[in-house]
């Protein structure tokens, strides 16, 4: 005799169609509808999902949904009630691998499916992540610390400092290298911020996540946590740097500088590029691999300058065209101290937002100008018009990032208001935000369908 139990969150159209082949939730069914047969395993609904549809597992590993109305038959081929936790074991101490310190902030590495609610939950404690990806006791005796439980889309300052600080301790502590799991979406943000917070380390930081979580099948969450942790127990980079795919295949991750690192696909796996440059090193299970040598190495010492500060009051304008200056107008009226504008070509807005420029100069308003095309020096000595803004306090920001600028400008204004002193920290290189030149090969955009191009990424395409 079966109860609700038996059908974990269906309900409805759905709930009646399960009755009525008497399929219960964890069974391996073989299921024939109008557009065909389907074999798999049902699986529990989330309950908030509709009533509509039943959730098979198939065997290549990914989820189906099927609507019930469209049903003809379920055949029943087995059964056995499924516990999705993830196997703890106790982490392996030895005594001759380094201590790496994975600091969480919400994003989700290892997981497990609650399908209770449908939320894929981040395993975390040492143990689960053994249990998870046994092959990190390979390189480390790993300890985890959960600082924050936040999506990536609401961590901000506040959580950069914590961060900063948590990262100090555990090197006057000793460790060899700290690991950020930190989510996808602002992680080039977090990445930049704490390039400037954390200068001078003498291990290396390494930021990761996973653009998939560890329950689908193409989940990239694993292997980045083993580059990850492989960077931070044996490299000798000592930078802010963010580690995840290079190619889509999973023949080796990227790390990327923290202050020229962007996340730009909004759902490959190997979203994050470096821009204007090259990314610092390669890692695989088996080796590390530099790209270039003016990376900052590993020490042995402690000397590690913690500088948490941050005005929030700043804004990141994208400039387009017709725009009207009351935008500007506004943040001055709201106090905000600080505004990077990302304008057009060379680093231009239109001649309209002019009288509001030059309010933000008389308001003590630092204005930086940055350039959207992201590859490329902001260049306002070559028209009239940048000429024109600059005589109105907008002082070009080189080739830094858009959102890179504006981490260092919130970090700069926690520091000082005074414009000249601002001006000289926003315009020192201190993490590579700055580069004298772009490389030839620091601006790579292949068009797709052109021959020569189809035959390079035919190499790479798996």
């Amino acid at each position: 005799m079966s109860n609700n139990n038996d059908y974990k969150g269906y309900k409805g159209q759905a709930l009646e169609t399960l009755q009525r082949f008497n399929a219960l939730v964890w069974s391996d069914v073989e299921i024939s509808t109008a557009d065909g047969d389907f074999k798999g395993l049902i699986l529990p609904r989330s309950e908030t999902a509709d009533e509509y549809h039943i959730v098979l597992k198939i065997p290549v590993g990914y989820n189906i949904g099927i609507a019930a109305k469209r049903i003809q038959s379920i055949k029943i081929l087995g059964r056995k009630e499924a516990h999705y936790k993830i196997p703890e074991k106790e982490f392996p101490y030895d005594p001759k691998k380094p201590r790496v310190k994975l600091l969480g902030t919400g994003g989700t590495i290892a997981s497990r499916l609650d399908y209770r609610t449908g939320a894929v939950i981040p395993a975390f404690s040492p143990g689960e992540l053994y249990g998870s990806v046994p092959e990190l006791a390979d390189y480390c005796n790993l300890e985890t610390e959960k600082l924050y439980g936040e999506f990536s889309e609401n961590i901000g300052p506040k959580h950069w400092k914590g961060v900063a600080e948590a990262i100090g301790r555990e090197i006057e502590k000793g460790v060899q290298g700290i690991v950020i799991g930190h989510g996808t979406d602002i992680m080039h943000h977090t990445a930049a911020a704490l390039s400037f917070m954390v200068q001078n380390s003498p291990v290396p930081i390494v930021m990761v996540g996973s653009q998939r979580s560890s329950d689908r099948p193409s989940s990239d969450a694993a292997l980045n946590l083993i580059h990850s942790v492989k960077t931070a127990a044996e490299s000798d980079i000592a930078e802010v740097m963010v580690c995840m795919f290079g190619p889509t295949s999973d023949i080796y991750a990227l790390l990327h500088r923290g202050t020229r690192v962007r996340k730009m696909h909004s759902s490959y796996r190997s979203t994050f590029r470096t821009i204007g440059d090259i990314p610092i090193a390669t890692v695989s299970r088996e080796k590390i691999t530099p790209l270039r040598n003016d990376y900052k190495r590993r020490r042995k010492d402690k000397d590690v300058i913690i500088n948490p500060v941050f005005e929030e009051k700043v804004s990141i304008v994208y400039y387009y065209p017709n725009m009207q200056p009351d935008i500007i107008d506004s943040l001055i009226d709201n106090g905000y101290k600080g505004i990077v504008i990302a304008g057009t070509g060379l680093g231009h807005v239109n001649k309209p937002m002019y009288p509001a420029l030059k309010r933000a100069k008389e308001k003590n308003v630092a204005v930086y100008m940055t350039v959207q095309t992201l590859w490329g020096y902001v260049q306002m000595y070559v028209y009239d018009t940048g000429r024109d803004m600059m005589e109105l306090g907008v002082i070009p920001a080189a080739n830094m990032l858009p959102e890179v600028a504006y981490v260092k400008l919130g970090w700069a204004l926690g520091q000082t208001d005074d414009p000249a002193k601002l001006k000289e920290i926003m315009l020192a290189p201190i993490a590579g935000e700055i580069t004298e030149r772009e490389p030839s090969n620091g601006y790579l955009i292949f068009q797709g369908g052109l021959p020569e191009v189809e035959e390079f990424i035919s190499k790479f395409r798996k």
